[in-house]
């Protein structure tokens, strides 16, 4: 059985085909000041930089929270304002405020949070135009007074250097037993080995998880990539004896 498609629904599938084919290729509108958020106990908000990278349209950036499920939730913490308007090429700031119940949360290590940024365009007023609304959704960590960091800590803590590896067949398992997410997202076998890509790992404070790539291939000597407080990509050596292997930080010279 032929199935025949009219003109006009081609000319509006065609339409369609070509505007999702350039969504792919088009970059954020509404951008964001940073990949992560952290909020100290003590806080009563934090401020981020968003702009508007378009130069001829206004766009609507809406925010809100969830929850470590992504559950979106209105406390702990929530988003001032929940949308705004954004001129064209214009800057702004949004808010993550949040409520007494953040008192209740753990004292003694992080909470994990997600920040969401959507873009709304304007209404297109050309016929058979395909529109999407890209998002943006980073990690928004909670950290207690108890355990604050100051800014060189944050960037390059020694806390990393009491996590350790054990080795379990061909694979390796990170233990984390500070009170920080840790986000491991690269390794290589020794400072100068080629880089081994995997699925980044983020272990939880005072918890493990295991390292999705082969032992063998990061060798006894490996070098672990984490991500700081502001984005940037620390690494960490560890020297392996039997089956356990203990961290040193690499620090800049």
């Amino acid at each position: 059985m032929k199935t025949l498609i009219s003109k006009a629904a081609l000319s509006v599938l065609a339409g369609a085909i070509v505007s999702m084919m350039t969504a792919q290729h088009a970059s954020a509108a509404i951008a964001l000041d940073r990949t992560r958020v952290v909020v100290n106990g003590g806080e009563g908000s934090v401020s981020l930089n968003i702009s508007n990278e378009n130069k001829n349209l206004p766009y609507l950036a809406q925010g809100w929270m969830e929850d470590e499920k992504g559950n979106k939730i209105t406390s702990p913490m929530t988003v001032l304002p929940p949308v705004q308007r954004i001129e064209a090429g214009g800057k702004s700031q949004v808010k993550v405020q949040t409520a007494p119940a953040v008192n209740a949360l753990p004292q003694d290590r992080e909470s994990l949070f997600y920040f969401n940024l959507r873009e709304i365009p304007p209404r297109s007023k050309k016929p058979n135009t395909l529109q999407i609304a890209l998002q943006t959704r980073i990690k928004l960590f909670y950290r207690p007074a108890s355990i604050a960091l100051d800014k060189t800590q944050a960037a390059n803590g020694d806390w990393v250097e009491n996590v350790t590896l054990q080795r379990e067949g061909d694979k390796y398992r990170v233990t984390n037993p500070t009170p920080y997410y840790l986000t491991l997202v690269e390794g290589s076998p020794g400072v100068k080995g080629t880089p081994i890509a995997f699925q980044p790992v983020m272990v939880s404070p005072k918890s493990t998880a295991v390292i999705e790539a082969s032992a063998s291939a990061l060798g006894n000597t490996p070098v672990l990539t984490y991500v700081n407080d502001y984005g940037g990509r620390p690494k960490i050596q560890f020297t392996c004896g039997g089956t356990v292997c203990h961290a040193k930080l690499l620090k800049d010279k």
